[in-house]
């Protein structure tokens, strides 16, 4: 979600989270997913719950929605939860993936949703808590994890895997275009010693990198770690897994929104709209019938964008992308 000086912040997200925790573009995601939100009895699924920021906007915008609040985390759960105990009844956590959708709503009973959000990425508790492995700024355990239960980790993805394999992750998941010169020193410098803590493997990762190229593009070792933790935690196989889901959820008149923070979360987005908010039909038909038009309509002109004033204020929102999409028609 952008770089920012990392400080200790746990004490103060458990006091109080909004202390540290600004939801990215609340107000407009809140303006685009209020309209679904009217009647009595509305849900909206916060499929990344975090400390809760977005959700606590929605169930202060939308005093008859139902809010059910999805993480993985169970430190951000515990933080969220207590954040918004004083909606009682209308809060519901989960300690879930988000691709595990389905199965949350089958165990709820919730047999259609009105809207749902997808805010992807790390959220600020993961950043700020050095001990979790995700910063590159501080000293900490190769380790990554967002739910601090599964069994891989960062240190055995650089320590253990085959180098085509490091070089598909850097280049698929980070984008990094050294990534060939980066897999080579980790390689070589894991055969002496492997690597345990951060703050070696960044200092391997600015070593492989030419001069010239550090000087631009942020941290040198900001792609390095990106990939590293989709591959940890399967984020792009999970974003896969809940997208069709969601959609599959939402009733007529439903919503989905997704912030993305890059390319290939976005792209996948995209295309999935796309295909959804366009016709089925032989482009020779003259007429499109009921079955084959469009399930969607996009609620956003390509992707959203935060103001330059929320990035200022919000470091951590320069690379956000919105896209929002109603579902106008029952699935195929």
């Amino acid at each position: 979600m952008g770089e920012t000086e990392l400080v200790d912040t746990s004490a103060a997200a458990a006091a109080d989270p909004a202390r540290i925790h600004i939801p990215v573009m609340r107000d407009r995601i809140l303006e685009l997913l209020s309209p679904a939100l009217q009647e009595a009895g509305s849900i909206h699924v916060d499929g990344t719950l975090g400390m809760g920021g977005h959700a606590e906007a929605v169930l202060r915008a939308c005093p008859q929605t139902r809010v059910i609040g999805i993480d993985r985390d169970p430190s951000a759960l515990a933080i969220a939860s207590k954040r918004l105990e004083s909606f009682g009844e209308r809060f519901t956590p989960v300690e879930a993936v988000y691709d595990e959708l389905p199965d949350v709503l089958d165990e709820l009973g919730v047999q259609h949703i009105d809207t749902m959000l997808l805010d992807l990425g790390l959220s600020s508790l993961q950043i700020d808590r050095r001990e979790r492995g995700f910063a590159y700024s501080v000293d900490a355990p190769l380790d990554m994890r967002m739910d601090g239960k599964q069994g891989l980790t960062a240190a055995e993805v650089v320590n253990t895997y085959e180098p085509r394999d490091l070089l598909r992750i850097l280049r698929v998941y980070g984008e990094e275009r050294f990534a060939d010169r980066v897999v080579r020193r980790i390689v070589a410098e894991r055969e002496s010693e492997p690597f345990v803590r951060s703050a070696r493997l960044v200092q391997v990762i600015q070593d492989a990198i030419p001069m010239a190229a550090r000087k631009s593009g942020g941290h040198p070792a900001k792609r390095t770690f990106q990939a590293l933790r989709i591959e940890v935690n399967a984020e792009l196989e999970a974003l896969e897994g809940v997208l069709p889901a969601a959609l599959e959820a939402l009733g007529v008149g439903g919503r989905l929104a997704v912030l993305a923070y890059h390319s290939l979360e976005d792209r996948m987005v995209k295309n999935l709209f796309r295909v959804g908010s366009s016709d089925s039909a032989p482009a020779h038909l003259p007429v499109v019938p009921e079955s084959m038009q469009p399930e969607l309509r996009l609620l956003t002109r390509g992707a959203e964008k935060p103001s330059q004033e929320e990035v200022e204020t919000n470091p951590r929102a320069a690379s956000a992308r919105l896209r929002v999409a109603e579902r106008i028609r029952s699935p195929r």
